[in-house]
């Protein structure tokens, strides 16, 4: 009987100082973030978007976003080992589609979370097998991902015609508001 006692006693010290460590370490905020989440930002907050990293381009002569300015632009960060980013895949898709000849241009930042998918024959096999015909820019250096301090697979970014950071998204979801900050920043003037 005591053997039990003290076990379930060390067992509830464990969790009191694991939720302790946590708690002080600040991991509690971290932890009670949601996984996906998007975020609108406001015109005095927005922020020209950082330059792209130079990579291996991939349906596409190398792109410079101050070349695009005009243009409304999504930048996609995935890898195609992410299931996420596949689930996301059909809509970033569409709206290339859709929305290319109305001003949209789209990029895909591939940032690599497997050794295999550094490999550029293998992304564009992936490419090709999953029918994207936007332009793919490789990170295997993480440096356009760290430029934009993006922190999950897949994390889209919408920019307006004069190169500012719009809105964000990470994870799956928020596809209607996406669609309609895009038709938005489509209809808009260039100012």
């Amino acid at each position: 009987m005591n053997t039990q006692r003290n076990m379930v006693i060390g067992i509830v010290v464990g969790i009191l100082i694991v939720a302790a460590l946590t708690y002080a370490t600040g991991l509690s905020k971290q932890l009670l973030v949601p996984v996906g989440g998007s975020a609108e930002y406001k015109s005095s907050e927005s922020a020209t978007a950082p330059e792209l990293a130079n990579g291996d381009w991939i349906n596409s002569e190398p792109l410079k976003l101050n070349d695009l300015r005009g243009r409304v632009v999504l930048i996609e960060f995935w890898t195609f080992g992410c299931y996420n980013c596949r689930n996301t895949l059909p809509f970033v898709k569409s709206w290339d589609e859709h929305y290319r000849d109305k001003g949209l241009t789209v990029i895909g930042v591939h940032s690599p979370e497997f050794d295999e998918e550094r490999n550029v024959e293998h992304l564009r096999r992936e490419i090709s097998s999953l029918g994207i015909r936007y332009a793919v820019v490789t990170d295997n250096e993480y440096e356009t991902w760290s430029s934009y301090k993006v922190e999950a697979w897949p994390t889209v970014f919408l920019l307006d015609k004069q190169g500012r950071i719009l809105w964000m998204r990470v994870g799956e979801g928020d596809y209607d508001e996406g669609e309609r900050l895009i038709q938005k920043l489509l209809a808009e003037k260039e100012s």
